[in-house]
């Protein structure tokens, strides 16, 4: 058995993309399940019936007029996940910057010593790595900001 070209691999994405979008897009306008699994086992036998086509030209005809009819019949505002772009919930957790923890008080430091003595350790280790890769900065360097 051949390996698929990489034609056939980019055709087949673009049919799965396809069929993925087409099922969100049912899923956003049947809300109950029950009838969207009815009309997600009406696409399906849609995409069935296509599915051994031989013809190329066809072939990317019938995916062309999927994706068209996928605009068409797009849901006005569409289900989206809450953690997704554009979801209720995206980038809400706001993870602090690394830097952070250096102004953490002496006490708050030593209920955490082993996580603090390697952090220490690392930071030396990305000094040393710097001033491998880029030289050592000298006292003018810092003061010439702006």
């Amino acid at each position: 058995m051949s390996a698929p070209t990489t034609a056939a691999l980019a055709h087949t994405r673009r049919v799965c993309t396809l069929y993925k979008k087409s099922l969100r897009n049912l899923e956003s306008w049947f809300d109950r399940r029950h009838i969207f699994r009815y009309q997600a086992t009406l696409m399906r036998a849609r995409f069935d019936q296509h599915r051994n086509e031989k013809d190329p030209a066809k072939v990317a005809q019938l995916v062309a007029d999927g994706e068209r009819e996928l605009f068409e019949k797009q849901h006005y505002q569409p289900k989206k996940f809450p953690m997704s772009p554009g979801g209720v919930a995206f980038e809400r957790e706001v993870i602090p910057p690394d830097w952070v923890l250096d102004y953490w008080h002496p006490l708050e430091k030593a209920q955490f010593p082993d996580y603090f003595a390697r952090r220490e350790k690392r930071k030396e280790e990305y000094v040393v790595w710097w001033e491998k890769q880029y030289g050592k900065s000298s006292a003018n360097d810092s003061s010439s900001h702006h």
